[in-house]
């Protein structure tokens, strides 16, 4: 409720001043003119949604099988953590809008280069998040397991794996809040459809109004996505979920 009630006064702060104001509509769009281009615009909208929730989805599923599987080597091998846990952070300098074109240029402008550069954003987080689990662990658990005979892939299953599993999905949430983003910039190097590619022409066309609409779309879809990793958290790792006497 109290959600519903900012953004109410915020959408009305916004109708008064697109209204009241010297701001011409192609400008500044009054909310109930881009609700009007949802309505109107919605199979425009839609067709283009489709493909940018499939450049997110897959984009996101390639991020989490390749940052699960540095995190598990990173954590296994400390030697290797040490050479290319530095590089990893130093990646997270390079302005994701300069390579975007450049991925373009070099593996064309098909889905390839999008599901690269969706991976290369969302990538981190999970690894650091998985990478923070595994290290969480016990040390007095490992000692137990050791004690008993367990193998090093027992240990795994019984111990690490339920660690870094709630870990590796939070990472995941917080990937895919950008991951939207991710994929906008990539259709924004070169793409013909996409909610990226109808932002770049609406803009132009002094289509404001859908160019806003798109932006709604696209927060729609991260705020989807996200409801859905929060829901698999919690039937994949009910574990870590503890009801909060307070809630």
């Amino acid at each position: 409720m109290a959600a519903a009630l900012v953004i109410i006064l915020l959408l009305g702060g916004w109708e008064a001043y697109a209204r009241l104001g010297s701001i011409d509509d192609f400008i500044l769009p009054a909310p109930d003119q881009v609700a009007a281009s949802l309505v109107d615009d919605r199979g425009l909208l839609w067709d283009n949604l489709l493909v940018t929730a499939q450049e997110v989805v897959l984009g996101l599923a390639l991020a989490l099988a390749l940052g699960l599987l540095l995190a598990l080597a990173l954590h296994h091998f400390a030697p290797l953590r040490r050479a290319i846990y530095p590089l990893l952070v130093g990646t997270q300098a390079i302005p994701i809008v300069t390579i975007a074109p450049l991925l373009a240029a070099w593996f064309g402008y098909g889905l390839l280069p999008k599901l690269v550069i969706v991976a290369l954003v969302c990538f981190f987080p999970i690894v650091v998040t998985t990478l923070d689990g595994l290290a969480a662990v016990d040390p007095e658990q490992h000692k137990l397991l050791r004690t008993l005979g367990a193998s090093r892939a027992q240990t795994f299953r019984w111990v690490e794996a339920p660690a870094a599993l709630p870990a590796a999905l939070s990472g995941a949430k917080i990937a895919v809040a950008v991951g939207g983003i991710a994929a906008v910039f990539a259709e924004y190097a070169g793409s013909e459809n996409g909610l990226g590619h109808l932002l770049l022409q609406s803009i132009p066309q002094l289509e404001t109004a859908r160019a806003w609409a798109t932006v709604v779309v696209l927060a729609a879809l991260a705020v989807a996505c996200f409801s859905l990793l929060a829901l698999a958290e919690r039937q994949l790792t009910p574990w870590a979920h503890r009801k909060d006497p307070d809630a």
